[in-house]
């Protein structure tokens, strides 16, 4: 079986996600998708931060928690059906995940008190929510923040970030659009993730 790395960047309430094969100097892309991984059925599990701070803080705990449980169960269900679907040709053997460059959250009041300490707390959310659903596919995750992901690939592959960028344009040019920023970035990540 030939090694796959799965690539992920997060957005609110979903992902892209890339498979990739080969390195960045031979680089295949196997498959991409946006997959759900917020239940919309859970009024507010999009923006689950910004919900809850209008349930209050008595409430909002257990509201957060409900999101991340069906969250998790929905990242490793997508997580399972792209392995599944590469299953007779490749093995999946990590996955890169693009990181933000957000402060720690403090309390959850604190966070529920500052909007964009909200935005932060959500990008964290949907991360966690993957990284937790990638330890359950039985998968090594490792995170590169995005603002870096060009400098540490470059460093890691011994190839100018411009060229890697071109790379990454051309990749697109072989699959037909759309061959986004965010699926672009998920490629590199997922290439160093193997």
């Amino acid at each position: 079986m030939t090694p796959a790395a799965i690539g992920l960047r997060v957005h609110s309430g979903w992902a892209a996600l890339v498979v990739v094969a080969g390195s960045p100097r031979s680089p295949s892309v196997l498959d991409r998708r946006r997959i759900e991984i917020a239940d919309r059925a859970i009024p507010g599990s999009v923006q689950p931060y910004h919900a809850a701070r209008e349930l209050g803080l008595n409430k909002a705990e257990s509201f957060l928690k409900r999101c991340a449980d069906s969250s998790c169960s929905l990242a490793r269900a997508a997580l399972e059906k792209a392995i599944d679907d590469l299953s007779a040709s490749h093995q999946v053997i990590g996955c890169g995940l693009l990181l933000g460059s957000g402060r720690p959250m403090t309390t959850l009041e604190a966070t529920l008190g500052s909007h964009p300490a909200i935005h932060t707390a959500e990008g964290e959310f949907f991360r966690e929510a993957l990284i937790q659903a990638t330890r359950e596919c039985g998968l090594s995750s490792k995170g590169v923040r995005e603002k870096e992901l060009y400098k540490v690939a470059a460093a890691r592959f011994g190839l100018p970030s411009g060229d890697l960028e071109h790379r990454m344009d051309d990749l697109g040019k072989t699959l037909g659009p759309p061959w986004t920023q965010d699926q672009k970035c998920a490629a590199l990540a997922g290439w160093l993730a193997m």
